[in-house]
């Protein structure tokens, strides 16, 4: 993760976008006084952020997530065959 400024965001984009897509980087851009900051990071980041929040969005899923963690880590896993 890393701060730069506007400025050097504008200065150097291209870098900037490929150390966050290419490198899943994070960066955190502060803006003006009284402006919330902007942090970029990459579209599988993204995705995977909302679908953890999806997946634990409910108890019953969050209950059923600790489960198969136990069950994986007690060596209950079952090979997925098609």
């Amino acid at each position: 993760m890393k701060t730069i400024t506007m400025t050097e965001l504008r200065k150097s984009m291209k870098r900037h976008l490929d150390y966050v897509s290419k490198d899943s980087g994070t960066i955190i851009v502060p803006r003006k006084s009284g402006q919330h900051a902007v942090v970029m990071i990459s579209e599988e980041e993204y995705n995977s952020i909302n679908e953890t929040l999806h997946l634990m969005s409910t108890k019953a899923n969050r209950e059923r997530l600790d489960e198969s963690i136990q069950q994986h880590k007690d060596g209950k896993s079952v090979p997925f065959k098609l």
